[in-house]
């Protein structure tokens, strides 16, 4: 069976897929239909956080497959409230939950939840939502929209209105006034180039916000999951926001999408659903990921795997400064500026040659999203194909 052909001739060609197909993995090592072996820095775009083939994850999945994949969420899912609990928990914060499918969906949720919140007093419509230039936030519609690219509004409008893009943090302030429904914000611009903002920056800026009684989205859908060191970005920076999005690594792999927030009372029965969202599968694939993480967080593991990757990385940054520009991230999240975008174009493919898998990101940014499990001797030997790799450059 010829696999290209088929993707060639029945999906739309929406990806410029790499000529490789993947049949299996173990942690952070994937091997394709050649047995040939590859280091995976991408973790499937910071999706796989638990490792490939995570055999705690893949034992809860084939239990609960043997019992129940989906009711539908007019009824009680024991594994839904579960996870929940476990990732309210984990964020430390004082929150209720509800679960989709995806980031997009995530901030779909979020959007919604602010924009009636909007409505509290019946008199001023409270619509527009402060994201910022160069931020990424789905693919919908709507989320497209609220995506910072201009590049990314081409085709699709016309558009809901009420977004408004903000240079950077500091500008906002100035975009504020009596219509203002929410800032949303990532940490670290993801797609955007791994670009963290300033600490009190955004401290001020939540700061500010309450004040004015604007709630905060942020954007965790990359930066959640202990990407970064703790369960959110959030508790990183010091802040309370009032909505975080969740999904990628939150699922290890399955698809969820997870909207926590402090507004409890605004969304009522009917006013928002998900077929699929926080199914049987899903949520209890949430619920083995978040403790394995939780255990990593407390036995320690974690960080020492984050200072072995950044460690690893910072050497490989030091040993090409004539190529890389600056090294950028928090945590497990990281990102080499390259010098300009045939050389990044170069790297990232001759790289997938030579078995370790990197990926691009927008500013000419080399990002690096390793499994949260990955050893040292996959990080050795995934910095060992990137220096012959910068070697034949």
């Amino acid at each position: 069976m010829n696999i290209q052909k088929l993707d060639k001739k029945y999906i739309l060609p929406t990806y410029a897929r790499a000529d490789v197909e993947f049949v299996r993995g173990e942690n952070a090592t994937l091997f394709d239909v050649n047995e040939k072996k590859y280091i995976d820095f991408t973790s499937g775009i910071g999706v796989v956080s638990v490792g490939h083939a995570n055999e705690r994850v893949s034992k809860a999945l084939c239990e609960q497959v043997t019992k129940l994949t989906h009711t539908s969420n007019l009824y009680y899912i024991a594994p839904q409230a579960l996870a929940a609990q476990k990732v309210v928990e984990a964020s430390g914060y004082d929150m209720q939950c509800f679960f989709a499918n995806s980031g997009a969906e995530a901030n779909e949720g979020a959007i919604k939840i602010v924009r009636k919140h909007g409505e509290r007093d019946g008199k001023i419509k409270r619509y527009k939502i402060i994201t910022l230039n160069h931020s990424f936030h789905g693919r919908t519609i709507t989320t497209v929209k609220a995506t910072g690219q201009e590049a990314m509004h081409n085709y699709f409008g016309p558009f809901p209105d009420g977004f408004v893009y903000a240079e950077g943090l500091d500008e906002i302030e100035s975009l504020l006034d009596n219509h203002t429904a929410a800032v949303m914000i990532e940490l670290i611009q993801g797609e955007g180039g791994v670009e963290p903002q300033n600490r009190e920056k955004v401290q001020k800026l939540a700061e500010l916000l309450k004040k004015r009684e604007i709630p905060l989205i942020v954007d965790e859908v990359q930066t959640g999951a202990y990407r970064v060191g703790e369960f959110t970005a959030s508790q990183a920076y010091g802040i309370e926001p009032e909505i975080i999005t969740l999904a990628k690594g939150v699922g290890g792999g399955v698809p969820v999408g997870i909207v926590m927030t402090t507004l409890k009372n605004v969304l009522q029965a009917g006013d928002h659903g998900s077929t699929f969202g926080g199914n049987f599968l899903s949520s209890r694939a949430v619920c083995e990921v978040v403790d394995i993480l939780n255990e990593k967080k407390t036995s320690g593991d974690l960080e020492i795997t984050s200072l072995l990757f950044n460690k690893a990385l910072q050497n490989f940054y030091n040993k090409y400064k004539d190529i890389f520009t600056q090294k950028v991230g928090i945590g497990m999240m990281c990102g080499l500026r390259v010098k300009d975008a045939d050389t990044l174009s170069q790297i990232i493919n001759v790289a997938r040659d030579n078995g370790v898998m990197v990926l691009k990101a927008g500013r000419n940014t080399l990002r690096f999203l390793p499994p949260l499990t990955i050893t040292k001797e996959e990080i050795d030997e995934g910095f060992k194909a990137l220096n012959t790799t910068m070697s034949q450059l």
